[in-house]
């Protein structure tokens, strides 16, 4: 599979604190990659910085070999930490949206989830529960044929039904030559779909290994170790 994401001597810096420091990355397609670590640990700045949404301190990103700018955005479907899409849309006014704005969405993909769902898209997104409009802007998420896909924290925050239904999302939906990223600190519910984690503590990487070198040469699981690792 082709290189998607490197990271080298990747730093960022918010006045005198240090948010990343040095971080180096390579991620390859076809892989669902935890980047894992606790609250204030650099998830987000790492993720932010790969969306061109923050420039770093030092060090260097590309995205499928080009820097970030125009292709990388082209490249990169992307799930903030909290809901972004405008309240006053309708739901298919929101997939029009989508439609127009990106060459690679699939409009027959996001109208089938969102079937599943039992949604209907001509409700307004304002009137959703906060468990639906996550699965709304997932379902957008994942309907673009992206390269890279970055979900932030996309288990925060809803119920353990919801979990299963944006896992199994993410597993059926996305372009099996692309590379899905899930920053997340609740390890337990998204271990199942992971194949390779990097650790990241204050900024920086203490570990990266395949999910299955871990149960297997450690012989724990990733919940256990992260456990171990990151333990107060």
């Amino acid at each position: 599979m082709s290189t998607i994401m490197v990271c080298k001597e990747l730093s960022k810096y918010y006045g005198a604190v240090q948010a990343l420091n040095q971080v180096n990355i390579e991620i390859t397609g076809g892989k669902i990659v935890g980047l894992l670590g606790p609250n204030g640990s650099g998830k987000t700045t790492l993720i932010k910085i790969a969306n061109g949404l923050l420039t770093p301190t030092s060090g260097e990103i590309t995205i499928c070999g080009n820097p970030i700018g125009v292709q990388s955005k082209r490249d990169i479907s992307y799930l903030p930490d909290c809901v972004t899409l405008p309240e006053w849309m309708k739901i298919k006014e929101l997939l029009k949206f989508y439609c127009d704005f990106y060459a690679d969405f699939k409009l027959e993909k996001a109208k089938d989830m969102l079937k599943s769902l039992n949604l209907d898209d001509d409700q307004r997104f304002k009137t959703l529960s906060k468990g639906n409009k996550e699965k709304v802007q997932l379902v957008l998420t994942m309907s673009r044929e992206a390269k890279l896909y970055l979900l932030d924290e996309p288990l925060g925050g809803v119920d353990p039904a919801t979990r299963d239904y944006i896992l199994n999302t993410i597993i059926s939906s996305y372009n099996p030559e692309a590379a899905v990223v899930i920053s997340t600190h609740l390890i337990s519910d998204v271990e199942k779909i992971l194949d390779e984690v990097f650790f990241i503590k204050n900024g920086s990487i203490v570990l990266n290994d395949t999910v299955y070198n871990i149960r297997d040469q450690r012989g724990m699981s990733v919940d256990s170790l992260f456990r171990e690792e990151f333990k107060c």
